[in-house]
């Protein structure tokens, strides 16, 4: 397990680097994405869709503000048409990122890991906490793009592993999208509200599969 989280991390601080350096660069910011929503708002609805995909979408590559995106998105859209765009941005990126990592990710990770034992701890690793990870992944940014780099890397079955994303970015993209769609700019409440809501249910999810795992070895002792 030591091994799994160390290679997670490490995937995880490429991932957050991209993130620094397009803040730093001034791009793909709370501010730039609201204003080119509402510049396509002007246009067309399809245009804030395309943007809404490719955005979510793009995030695979550099870290993107996925919850702003998904309200702002209801917000401009409505709820369907949000939650439509949003759902295929996100699921775009998640099997875009299996899909390289099925292909590169286990090139890398022999070169992260040189042991042969330690990559088929890590692999067997994931198989066992993977489909928790990718369920929860959404309550934190990054881990849901680290989860599908990692499926892929590791051979997940890729029928369950897009079962998994979708059952995790469904109710999630939904939401958000909801919030969105019934949020005004004189009333941004249901969208904080949902927000604390989304990220406070992950969390507590997070910390109940925590507790669980740190039991598991003490059981397996008696």
């Amino acid at each position: 397990m030591r091994t799994l989280l160390r290679v997670m991390l490490i995937l995880a601080a490429i991932f957050a680097s991209t993130f620094v350096i397009a803040r730093l660069l001034g791009i793909l910011t709370e501010e730039n994405v609201r204003h080119w929503l509402a510049e396509a708002s002007g246009i067309s609805v399809w245009w804030i869709g395309a943007i809404v995909v490719a955005l979510l979408f793009i995030d695979l590559f550099v870290a993107v503000p996925t919850l702003t995106v998904t309200i702002l998105a209801g917000y401009f859209m409505g709820f369907a048409g949000g939650v439509s765009a949003a759902f295929l941005g996100m699921m775009l990126a998640a099997v875009c990122g299996y899909a390289i990592c099925h292909r590169y990710g286990a090139g890398l990770i022999a070169r992260l890991v040189s042991d042969t034992d330690k990559r088929q701890e890590l692999t067997d690793a994931f198989h066992r906490n993977g489909p928790a990870m990718i369920l929860l992944s959404r309550a934190a940014p990054i881990l849901p793009e680290v989860t599908a780099c990692m499926a892929g890397a590791t051979r997940m079955r890729f029928s369950l592993f897009l079962a998994l994303v979708v059952v995790s970015t469904l109710p999630y993209a939904g939401i958000a999208a909801w919030a969105g769609s019934i949020s005004t700019i004189d009333d941004p409440l249901p969208a904080i509200y949902a927000a604390l809501l989304l990220y406070g249910v992950m969390w507590s999810g997070w910390a109940i599969y925590r507790s669980r795992t740190r039991r598991q070895p003490h059981k397996a002792s008696r």
